[in-house]
């Protein structure tokens, strides 16, 4: 199953890597390898990204940074097309994506001397761009007809575990999760209080809204890298945040024009 129904998809900046995600996950379809094999892989690239960050191969860094986008992207891929959601895939996926955020950007921060207190705040802010981007994107899914709506706009308690899956399982992963990222789903859900009400989220605003997707992340992070900027890095993530709030505005007005239109 798509995550969209084909008229709600649109021209997502983050996802660059989808072509060659779906492609492995075509390959390896009808292999013993599972999903959480292509999770467990992807945390393997972001860290060897890192060292080889500490090793000063930055073009090599980069490369790993961009595969690990594309198999993050190949791990859900091959979920569905071997039909096999699993919620301790999905939560194991954030919780590496978060984990391997904060490496990176404290490893960055180190090695360009950056103050600590500023590299927390790229930290946070990188967080909360992703944040309101999945935030916007979830809630498109669960509004869509035809789309995979299995990610809720709002999780207060862990879900019923899907078939061949352990529940306590499913329970300690959804706390796992909810502790690393729930500060900023609930910060963002208080700036965007009434977004989930909306049912007008254009292909354009959801491309904008886009490059705030860990997959455009980490390709900005793997640009500077490979131009030998590294410490342009931190001092970036903090400014692009001043993107946030006019992308709330504008989906906002998109919300005041369509009650004042109908």
């Amino acid at each position: 199953m798509s995550k969209l129904a084909p008229e709600d998809k649109f021209i997502d900046f983050s996802d660059y890597g989808r072509p060659i995600a779906r492609g492995i996950a075509t390959f390896l379809k009808n292999t013993k390898i599972t999903p959480i094999h292509i999770t467990l892989a992807f945390g393997v690239s972001g860290l060897l990204a890192i060292y080889l960050i500490f090793a000063e191969y930055y073009w090599a860094a980069a490369f790993f940074l961009i595969l690990k986008s594309i198999l993050d992207a190949a791990d859900g891929e091959l979920s569905r097309q071997k039909n096999t959601p699993s919620y301790v895939g999905r939560y194991l996926d954030s919780i590496f994506d978060i984990i391997l955020n904060f490496l990176l950007l404290f490893s960055i921060g180190h090695l360009s001397n950056t103050p600590i207190w500023q590299t927390f705040v790229a930290f946070n802010c990188v967080q909360l761009q992703g944040t309101l981007y999945n935030y916007y994107y979830v809630i498109l899914r669960n509004i869509t007809i035809g789309g995979d709506n299995t990610s809720k706009v709002f999780e207060q308690k862990a879900p019923i575990a899907f078939a061949g899956e352990n529940q306590k399982t499913v329970n300690v992963m959804f706390k796992i999760f909810n502790v690393l990222y729930g500060f900023f789903d609930r910060f963002v859900q208080a700036l965007e209080a009434t977004a989930h009400r909306s049912k007008n989220y254009p292909s354009w605003f959801m491309s904008l809204v886009s490059v705030y997707g860990l997959g455009f992340q980490l390709l900005i992070v793997a640009l500077f890298l490979s131009l030998d900027k590294m410490t342009f890095i931190v001092p970036f993530f903090i400014g692009y945040t001043l993107l946030l709030p006019i992308m709330i505005m504008v989906r906002k007005s998109l919300n005041e024009y369509s009650k004042k239109s109908s």
